[in-house]
């Protein structure tokens, strides 16, 4: 009697008519004002801002702990094979951005497709995901520039780290320096910015091509010692590729920068997908080049897991290479800040348009048209953080927000192919008297017409068409329902090795018999026909087989996170639940919104 009642509980899965998230809401937002992102990016810009906040520090230090731990020589392998497995993601990204080019990415994604309590989940997570890695990145920038002053000793005293004692983390006045540019530099506007990032991004590539052409000239004249070894090119095996590239998946994870400024390109439909494509082609290439060239200099088992390339090259007598490739890192470190703050505040200028955050989130100045006040607010806490911790043992929290947004993305991808909303939103005037708002059917106008006649025969036809649309698409959610819980059982039941084998035999059977028994009933009752004519541009691939494939690799790269990231990242989304509940809830954009479905057909 005290609890809460069925349409109550209706409200956590309420989702936003695809329709407003690029007409009315984000204008409502504003205070009436209509101002929205200035839609200046084209594909260099794209690029420049997918390979930047890509190809950061990881290609610098990830390489030798890598190789020296798990691929050995094959490291090249695993780099493909993480490439391949964020591409996964990324075809789920391109189709989405194309179907709703808004600000937002994962958040609005699922907002729209699976509900609003998951979406708020969702934002929350990416927006810790940004702040702690935009902050990870600055605190690695002092100790790559300490090398230009001869030490960290000699750096200026406002660029050194400081030790205070009682405090385990010396402070880090650089970091938090930077960070403030970074923020300041967006707050003149996205071009702007993507301009800068550019820049840096094509300088950090010249780098690159100097270790590859450098580094393969040192090769072919020394015979690359590094694939001499007695132990062959996989010394651990199959295994250790596929757990280097497990380790090596986050190195790729920057493309979704690129799918949060869809609201700001000029054609969303055709530069998204191409700049996704072009971010993760080069950077996949890029990272191969390198990885043959570091693992052929050294044998694997010498590389030096905190400087790989600079040791490699003074093994060879190439002391001087060092500044030229600190000078890539410091690069990589600056494009992968920009990349790593830009998002943050478009994220949180999204909630603020739906209800889910205070409304002065969503302002967006008319000069720059960016959102200065959320950019401003990211900036300060990043620039804290960075300054106060050393944010290397948080780093499994933003593993945390990227993984469960690249699920969320796939499993959006399935939910607007085979369930998509039909849905009118109505704004409750008076008691029993609903007004339309914003209409998402999809109707045609001969549908209306047929809806309209007065004549029994045509309306009894809809009728039988909008019962057959509602079975179907009951089918086909419990198959997408069924699919997730599949994946869950499964990659458990891979993942921890200590259970007893036939616990994880029985485990194993069970979910992948709900995967196989799911897709096959998806197959069979076929996509839905108007979802596929409503993208206006990229289509993913083999679906339902890709989503399916990416929600098992992000599942078990989430099971295999540890227990103490898991801990940290509930107590979160615990603190991000109660904002939820005690304010999004209220003041939510759909709150007084009664939904009446509409049939496709």
């Amino acid at each position: 009697m005290g609890g809460p009642c069925w349409p109550d509980l209706q409200c956590l899965v309420r989702r936003k008519p695809a329709a407003a998230s690029s007409t009315g809401c984000a204008e409502a937002a504003d205070g009436g004002g209509g101002q929205r992102l200035a839609k200046t990016l084209t594909i260099p810009h794209l690029a420049a801002l997918g390979v930047g906040s890509t190809i950061g520090a990881g290609i610098y230090v990830l390489v030798g702990t890598v190789a020296r731990e798990h691929t050995g020589p094959g490291l090249t392998m695993s780099f493909l094979i993480a490439g391949i497995a964020a591409a996964l993601s990324a075809l789920c990204y391109a189709e989405l951005s194309c179907r709703f080019p808004s600000a937002g990415s994962a958040y609005h994604y699922s907002y729209i497709c699976i509900g609003e309590s998951v979406a708020w989940l969702i934002g929350w997570a990416l927006i810790l995901e940004y702040t702690i890695g935009g902050s990870s990145v600055a605190r690695g920038i002092s100790p790559n520039l300490a090398l230009f002053f001869g030490g960290q000793d000699k750096l200026p005293f406002f660029l050194a780290q400081v030790h205070v004692k009682g405090l385990d983390t010396p402070l880090d006045p650089c970091a938090a320096i930077l960070v403030f540019i970074v923020t300041a530099l967006l707050c003149l506007g996205i071009k702007e910015s993507s301009f800068v990032e550019g820049i840096i991004t094509t300088a950090n590539i010249l780098v690159m091509l100097f270790v590859i052409c450098a580094g393969g000239w040192l090769g072919f004249k020394n015979g690359w010692a590094g694939y001499k070894g007695p132990e062959g090119y996989f010394p651990n095996g199959v295994s250790g590729v596929l757990s280097g590239s497990a380790t090596l998946f986050f190195a790729f994870i920057g493309f979704d920068t690129v799918a949060s400024t869809a609201e700001e390109v000029k054609n969303p439909c055709r530069d998204l997908p191409l700049g996704m494509g072009l971010t993760l082609s080069v950077c996949c290439l890029l990272y191969m080049m390198v990885s043959v060239v570091v693992v052929g200099l050294v044998p694997y088992h010498a590389i030096d897991p905190d400087t790989p390339i600079s040791s490699a090259f003074a093994q060879y007598g190439m002391h001087w290479a060092e500044y030229v490739v600190s000078s890539g890192a410091v690069l990589a470190l600056v494009a992968s800040l920009i990349g790593g703050i830009l998002p943050q505040p478009r994220i949180i200028m999204a909630m603020a348009r739906d209800g889910l955050l205070p409304p002065l989130f969503s302002a967006v100045n008319r000069q720059t048209q960016v959102p200065i006040l959320s950019t401003i607010l990211t900036g300060t806490c990043a620039a804290i953080l960075a300054f106060f911790m050393d944010v290397s043992q948080l780093a499994g929290m933003v593993s945390v927000g990227t993984l469960l947004a690249f699920t969320m993305v796939a499993i959006s991808v399935l939910v607007v192919r085979y369930a998509p909303p039909y849905e009118m939103a109505m704004e409750v005037a008076l008691e029993g008297t609903p007004e339309s708002l914003i209409s998402n059917s999809g109707l045609s106008e001969q549908d209306e017409q047929n809806l309209e006649d007065p004549f029994g025969n045509v309306v009894q036809e809809s009728t039988v068409s909008e019962i057959d649309s509602k079975v179907r698409r009951q089918k086909a959610i419990r198959s997408i329902v069924l699919i997730c819980l599949g994946a869950i059982i499964f990659v458990f039941a891979v993942s921890f090795s200590f259970l007893p084998f036939y616990v994880r035999m029985t485990a194993c059977t069970i979910g992948g018999l709900l995967l196989l028994s799911s897709s096959i009933v998806l197959l069979y009752i076929g996509q839905d026909k108007i979802s596929l004519g409503l993208t206006g541009g990229f289509m993913c691939p083999l679906v339902p087989l890709l989503p399916i494939c990416c929600i098992i690799v992000n599942g078990y790269l989430l099971m295999n996170l540890g227990s103490q990231t898991w801990i940290r990242v509930s107590l979160w989304m615990v603190a991000g639940t109660l904002i939820y509940f005690f304010y999004g809830l209220k003041h939510s954009s759909l709150a007084g919104m009664a939904y009446h479905r509409m049939s496709p057909l």
